[in-house]
């Protein structure tokens, strides 16, 4: 069953929706809400975030099934509890003042290059695939099964993030103990072992993407393997060509 919200929900015995109920449950109070907390430390959950990113390499199930909760018990799939983008920022930070060391950029260059990647690679990129997950949910899933649900918008940049914390993970910080020893060395296990991980990381965001929306598509996975065995047939290393891009980035 996709993560959708009854349009009618709010609807009383009389067909009228309570104004209190309907101003709180609005897409502009759930956002002010969620921007307020983002300021307020001592009312995130570090810890429950801290569980969920550790679930999403163990079990990604038990992270939606959370959502589910919030749902039942909150009345909305997104969260709103900004915890865990909060936490995401800073391994987000963290990594990339690695890459910037590993790749030998200066203090300016560095800042620059958390700057691209956090507001475009991140946030940008992000808001455009959770807007395009969302229309397509919403246009071709919900309404096949009823036009009195949708996806919610956050519930996709929630999705989003979920997925892109695996693969931040394992590109930007796992993938830096290799880098400069292994991966851009030039060589078959160089681009074998850099490829590799690009492999899993990519295939992983597109495995929990799918699962936010309880539906299993394995056709993705099929170009993403075919892609991968011709870069190693052609000796493409996909991380000296990201460290190329991030270095022509801060210039």
């Amino acid at each position: 069953m996709l993560p959708s919200t009854s349009v009618n929900s709010l609807v009383q015995g009389n067909g009228v929706l309570n104004s209190r109920d309907a101003a709180r449950h609005t897409a502009g109070a759930k956002r002010y809400k969620y921007l307020r907390r983002l300021f307020r430390f001592r009312q995130m959950d570090f810890e429950f975030a801290a569980w969920q990113m550790l679930y999403l390499f163990t079990s990604p199930q038990r992270v939606y099934r959370n959502f589910h909760y919030r749902k039942q018990t909150k009345d909305q799939w997104a969260r709103d509890d900004p915890a865990f983008l909060v936490l995401l920022s800073i391994w987000l930070c963290v990594s990339t003042i690695g890459f910037g060391f590993v790749l030998d950029m200066g203090f300016f260059e560095t800042i620059k290059l958390l700057l691209w990647v956090v507001l475009i690679d991140c946030v940008g990129v992000g808001l455009l695939i959770a807007t395009l997950m969302w229309f397509i949910s919403n246009k071709y899933l919900v309404k096949r099964q009823s036009r009195d649900y949708d996806v919610e918008w956050g519930y996709a940049f929630d999705v989003h993030l979920n997925a892109f914390y695996p693969l931040l993970v394992i590109l930007h910080f796992i993938q830096l103990f290799f880098i400069n020893h292994v991966i851009l060395t030039d060589t078959f296990i160089g681009y074998l072992v850099g490829n590799t991980l690009w492999l899993v990381a990519v295939g992983y965001y597109i495995y929990v993407t799918f699962l936010g929306y309880s539906v299993i598509l394995l056709y993705p996975f099929a170009p993403l393997i075919l892609l991968y065995g011709l870069s190693l047939a052609l000796g493409w290393n996909f991380t000296h060509t990201l460290c190329s891009f991030y270095k022509y980035r801060v210039k």
